[in-house]
């Protein structure tokens, strides 16, 4: 690797994250499972036969195969009896002060939660010893995910109510150097079926040792409601982190959701908000997700079943090929759904999945659950590229791109954009001469955009590729009022390939050409009450 292109990755991905990256993490990783369910030990032991996770690290446990449990439950099948696991198996150093214990030191820093464990702890009215309720919408709650609760196992504390501020909230450490010994990293290998929950455990493997390649898809809500905001500026801010490091990026920003038949190909990652279930281009039937994506829609309640391949979003984005995912089991509030962006900048930057999401999560003891293979590192092989046997024609386009990002990482933005599109347009790069589109339209540059779209066109070869650039492209000329030019290439794309998904948005472009609905009437005032 030459000097020049290992000075730009410390610069866009720190000195720390070449060292990571090598680093084994099996020895610190136990592998939790349900005992009394077959399904579950077999996916334990496969799980840790692919990860080289010792037999000593698996831990069975005799509780419900149910999703929901009530709290007496988990204290009894699951929280009592991995402590007593820990202390014996010496995994914690423990201090005993006044009868209360502490974990001065901990061997085990991830927890690998397997299909057939309960999911979430429901509600209780009960007193429940030591607990303090608070007041308000936070601190009277005490239903959780069992994942969330298991994080905080090493606390001791018999406080059920609230949540417990998470202390590696926005850290930038990897969890084998974080001072508290206590907090554990807690992801949880489950699906709608063995079989998806399997794939979950190669693709990931398959996806560090290859890379994850392909578009991120980012669906902001455009919700300017008080206290709705901070998801868009999640949304915009994963969309600049994602150019950063040259990975193409789609940002839808109107209100709505990618339409159904919109041809997101090629996605290796995705954000997306809201909508109460799945819907969009994910209902097409041969819908997949690249190899190892990672995919995320905020919901209060996305994650409130994992069995159902049709409810809700995190069982059925999984279900279509994603590799990971993160969701809710309750109600969390928008605030302390994990923050994608803090979790998508971590993940770019070579940390796990499980320290990702932790990182990203401001309360412990919730509701939120990280859906996937806490050891799963989508973006480990950016830390090892070697420039010299690596590039020139034989690289994908994806790898071009990404290489050209962190080698000109330090140009000044114009120098920037000029050395993109001159590489991007000499090596027929699709996906960077759509992007370099996409960024023009966003700035208002609709004859430049519409030129890169007409280009991108002509440099794809699959379907949904060139569909989406003809979309873009007929959305330039409309907005250059130039409704024709839009016209003429929506109908003659739609005489070529009259059946492809995308027709029904082909064909509402050319409706509303030709028969524009009316301009909006103005609101009138308002009676007031008498």
């Amino acid at each position: 690797m030459n000097r020049r292109f290992l000075f730009a990755i410390l610069i866009v991905f720190g000195a720390d994250a070449l060292v990571y990256a090598d680093q084994p993490l099996a020895p610190a990783t136990i592998v939790i499972f349900n005992k009394d369910a077959p399904d579950s030990v077999a996916l334990a032991r496969f799980y840790a036969q692919q990860r080289g996770i010792q037999r000593d690290h698996l831990v069975g446990l005799a509780c419900s195969f149910d999703e929901e449990i009530g709290r007496d439950e988990y204290d009894v099948t699951i929280a009592n009896p991995l402590r007593e696991i820990f202390e014996k198996r010496n995994w914690w150093t423990l201090r005993t002060t006044d009868g209360k214990k502490t974990v001065t030191a901990t061997t085990i820093r991830f927890v690998a939660v397997i299909k057939g464990v309960p999911l979430k702890v429901r509600p209780t009215a009960t007193p429940y010893p030591g607990d303090e309720p608070g007041t308000g919408p936070i601190n009277t709650r005490n239903e959780a995910s069992v994942d969330s609760e298991l994080s905080v196992l090493g606390y001791f504390s018999p406080r059920i109510s609230g949540l417990v501020v998470n202390p590696y909230f926005q850290s930038y450490r990897a969890i084998t150097e974080f001072e508290d010994p206590a907090l554990l990293l807690v992801g949880r290998l489950d699906a709608p079926t063995v079989g998806t929950v399997r794939r979950m455990i190669t693709d990931a493997i398959a996806a560090e040792k290859n890379g994850l390649w392909g578009r991120g898809y980012v669906d902001a809500a455009h919700n300017t409601a008080p206290g709705f905001e901070i998801g868009d500026k999640w949304m915009a801010d994963i969309q600049q982190q994602l150019r950063k490091t040259g990975i193409p990026v789609v940002f839808e920003d109107t209100p709505a959701i990618f339409p159904s038949g919109y041809p997101m190909s090629d996605c290796a990652l995705y954000y997306g908000w809201y909508s109460s279930g799945i819907s969009g281009p994910f209902m097409q039937v041969d819908f997949r997700f690249a190899q190892g994506a990672v995919a995320v829609h905020i919901h209060s309640y996305s994650a409130t079943s994992l069995r159902d391949p049709g409810a809700n979003w995190v069982g059925p984005l999984l279900a279509r090929g994603a590799t990971a995912s993160l969701g809710n089991v309750y109600e969390p509030y928008l605030q302390l759904t994990t923050h994608l962006d803090i979790f998508n900048d971590r993940l770019l930057h070579g940390f796990t999945f499980a320290e990702s999401a932790c990182m990203a999560t401001l309360g412990l003891s919730w509701m939120n659950v990280a859906v996937g293979d806490p050891l799963y590192r989508p973006y480990a092989s950016w830390m090892q590229i070697d420039s010299a046997r690596d590039s020139g024609r034989s690289a994908s386009v994806w790898k071009m791109y990404h290489d050209f990002a962190v080698k000109n990482s330090s140009l000044p933005p114009a120098d920037y954009r000029l050395q993109m599109r001159q590489v991007a347009l000499r090596t027929r790069n699709g996906p960077m001469i759509e992007d370099l589109g996409l960024i023009e339209m966003q700035e208002g540059n609709f004859v430049t955009a519409t030129n890169y779209f007409q280009t991108a066109r002509g440099c794809y070869s699959k379907r949904d590729d060139i569909m989406r650039a003809v979309l873009e492209e007929a959305d330039g000329w409309i907005k250059q009022k130039k409704p024709k030019r839009a016209l003429e290439l929506v109908r003659s794309t739609l005489r070529i390939v009259p059946d492809t998904p995308a027709a029904p948005l082909l064909r509402q472009i050319e409706q509303e050409i030709i028969a524009p609905p009316p301009p909006p009437v103005p609101p009138t005032a308002s009676p007031t009450a008498p």
